[in-house]
């Protein structure tokens, strides 16, 4: 199985279209196609997009296989938060996958007040993160 297909089998467990899984990367849908046709590969920044998107290792995407040596990782510097990571774990954890968050079509029937709840939520971790930022030392 190549690269194409490990992508394609993936995002198909996602329930994702193309498009969908395009847009969360920031890529076009066309170029997306060509990577599951192994047309094409994507560059190493794309890579780490979709590992992260999907919680997979860049090995699995490229080879099938997870090789990462869990010794040599832990002694790797700490890169920074991925908040991408981060929300797809979330996404995971609470069963939203399930209710249609990667589903435009339902976000596109929410009412007013379904987006006036979501926007209150966006402005408070907005704020909260603003505040962990102003508290933080000056070097």
């Amino acid at each position: 199985m190549g690269y194409g297909d490990r992508l394609k089998r993936l995002r198909d467990k996602r329930n994702l279209s193309q498009q969908q899984l395009a847009d969360a990367l920031n890529i076009n849908r066309s170029t997306y196609a060509r990577y599951e046709l192994g047309q094409t590969q994507p560059d190493f920044e794309t890579l780490e997009k979709i590992a992260s998107f999907f919680d997979v290792s860049i090995d699995y995407l490229i080879k099938g296989e997870d090789t990462t040596n869990n010794s040599v990782k832990s002694n790797l510097p700490e890169h920074k938060n991925d908040s991408l990571a981060e929300i797809n774990k979330l996404i995971k954890e609470y069963g939203i996958e399930q209710i249609g968050f990667f589903d435009i079509d339902k976000w596109k029937n929410l009412s007013k007040d379904d987006i006036d709840e979501i926007r209150r939520h966006f402005e408070w971790v907005a704020q909260k993160a603003k505040e962990r930022n102003d508290e933080k030392p000056s070097d």
